[in-house]
């Protein structure tokens, strides 16, 4: 082990039962200080338990291990000295103070005297949160919460900063302060190791280790791995209102492994050795364009499924049968909502259409969660209205309410209760009538494919599953219109992918949706997007419109989430 490795892992093993596929199968890995190392792949490919097992909290079954030059079986104590961990749930303490926090963490760590004093003044500085000392964690925003986890775990400066997951749930405001954070420990010296869901933040890291079921698929820089893929992307241009049919009928091509919406394009990419699809065959033009690091990551896991969403020739939209194709499903009207004299949202106006996918984007604290609620009915405006396929949901609000599903943001699952009892209990809820209830539920069991979990406990479920068994709850009455609150927050590229094969096939079908993201990318699937920003809604458009406002000689080819900080700047500015 040279002075620069802080991580040597050889043939690491893991397994939690005897008969058990290994979390971590044999395992190889080399960390070096003064880099971010990437941690990368799908659910259940054992990247949580390489970071316990990296902190000390768990110990390998075989193999070598050497954390900081310490061994974690023998040497624990001494390696809990050297590193800093934040898991993907960070244990602040909501009903403390900022300053309350730091200063249980700094009694934790065994900091005191003048150098916690500078310590806290440095942390306070380097996180911009000095100026919220007194205000209570749990009333922090999502990015200010990440960032006061960050300085708790920085109380004592390490040597190697363990981040599992710090951003799901972040906007890309928040996002890229969290990196500019990092980067400057990583300029002092420190050694990160950065588990993500998010690829764009994979191709920021100096090294990857791309795992899946528990063994290392990848491990060096990541334009590398990109590289393997050049050649082999190409973009659809494809007419807005025919997006979905051309990534559907290109997804059923033998050649084509994976497939995503950018803006009003379809994102390709192409089986080594074979020819794109034929235009004539999409009925558009089909260009080469340069390869994501995502593009990689989903050929090197085997392409991502390819499997027909069933749901849309399921769908029943009897409610809004009399609803003309190009009526305002959903309609918003000055909402406006005020805590006492805090404006949570003001004068909030916009109108989706059937079969229309609108997002409802905005950093954290921006009134964003507030308008959704209020146009779910879980939350009563001070003032304005909201409509739900032709009804008013303050007035009406319970057929409003029968007309929607309501996908929530940490899933309204029962935990409980197993799979099968939430799939009867929201069928109640719902009002499936009885002589459809087994019908329905079986339908979901297999679409969704929970049928090998009926009698899991949903809080025992992987994320991908638990994700899927909301929107199976969401959907099961066949609701007109759908309301999505960061569905996909946390789960991985594949996942994600067979969730909008779903949502893409229900809106083909006239289902109209509502979705709130922070995952950029995601957001391309939109139809059109509406941007929040303390309290208002100060853009709106589609994905390329919005791109198309901040394009100028510094960013000639900007991406959603150049336009959504360049748009959010620009109102600062005014």
């Amino acid at each position: 082990m040279s002075e620069s490795d802080l991580v040597t892992a050889e043939g690491i093993c893991k397994r939690f039962a005897e008969n058990a596929r290994p979390a971590l199968d044999r395992l190889d890995l080399r960390v070096t200080t003064g880099q971010v190392t990437g941690l990368v792949g799908p659910d259940g490919a054992g990247k949580t338990t390489l970071m316990r097992l990296l902190a000390g909290l768990l110990l390998a079954d075989a193999g070598k291990l050497t954390v900081c030059g310490f061994d974690p079986a023998n040497e624990a104590s001494e390696l809990r000295d050297a590193i800093s961990y934040m898991p993907q749930r960070f244990g602040l303490y909501e009903d403390l103070t900022v300053a309350e926090n730091l200063n249980l963490y700094a009694d934790l760590r065994g900091v005191a005297g003048r150098d916690r004093e500078e310590a806290f003044e440095r942390l306070l500085r380097f996180t911009g949160l000095a100026p919220f000392t007194d205000r209570l964690a749990g009333k922090l925003s999502g990015g200010m919460k990440q960032k006061l986890g960050l300085a708790c775990a920085l109380v004592r400066r390490p040597r190697l900063m363990l981040l599992d997951e710090p951003s799901v749930g972040v906007d890309p405001i928040s996002r890229r302060e969290l990196w500019r954070m990092v980067y400057e420990l990583v300029d002092e010296g420190i050694g990160v190791v950065w588990s993500t869901a998010y690829l764009d933040e994979a191709e920021r890291c100096a090294s990857v280790l791309l795992l899946n079921e528990g063994q290392a698929l990848y491990h060096g820089p990541p334009k590398q791995l990109t590289s393997r893929v050049a050649g082999r992307s190409y973009l659809v241009q494809a007419p807005i209102a025919n997006r979905r049919q051309i990534l559907a009928e290109a997804l059923k091509r033998p050649g084509v492994i994976d497939g995503v919406i950018q803006g009003s394009s379809v994102r390709l990419v192409i089986q080594e050795g074979t020819n794109p699809p034929d235009e004539h065959d999409l009925g558009a033009a089909i260009v080469p364009t340069p390869p994501r690091f995502e593009d990689a990551f989903v050929d090197l896991l085997g392409g991502a499924q390819k499997v027909e969403s069933p749901l849309g020739k399921n769908v029943r939209l009897d409610s809004i049968a009399k609803t003309g194709a190009a009526e305002a499903v959903v309609k918003a009207q000055s909402l406006t909502k005020r805590f006492g004299d805090f404006l949570a949202a003001g004068q909030i106006t916009f109108e989706i259409q059937r079969g229309e996918i609108f997002g409802l984007l905005g950093p954290n604290g921006a009134g964003k969660s507030t308008t959704f609620k209020m146009m779910c009915g879980l939350l009563k405006p001070t003032e304005g209205t909201a409509e739900v396929a032709g009804a008013d949901l303050y007035r009406a609000g319970s057929e409003a309410r029968a007309r929607l599903g309501y996908m929530a943001q940490k899933f309204s699952l029962y935990g409980d209760l197993s799979v099968q009892q939430n799939l009867r209990f929201f069928a109640g809820v719902y009002g499936v009538p009885r002589r459809r209830r087994g019908e329905t539920i079986d339908r979901m069991l297999e679409t969704f494919a929970l049928a090998p979990y009926l009698n899991t406990s949903a809080g025992e479920l992987p994320l991908g599953f638990k994700q899927r068994l909301a929107l199976a709850c969401a959907v099961m009455h066949d609701p007109p219109v759908l309301f999505l609150d960061e569905p996909t927050s946390g789960v991985d590229p594949l996942v994600r992918r067979e969730f909008w094969s779903h949502i893409n096939a229900m809106v083909e079908a006239g289902v109209t949706v509502m979705v709130t993201t922070h995952f950029m990318d995601e957001a391309e699937y939109c139809d059109r997007i509406g941007l929040v920003y303390q309290g208002h809604l100060i853009a709106e458009g589609s994905p390329d419109d919005l791109k198309g406002r901040v394009r100028d000689d510094d960013r000639q080819e900007p991406t959603l989430e150049d336009a959504f900080i360049a748009l959010v700047e620009e109102y600062d500015r005014g």
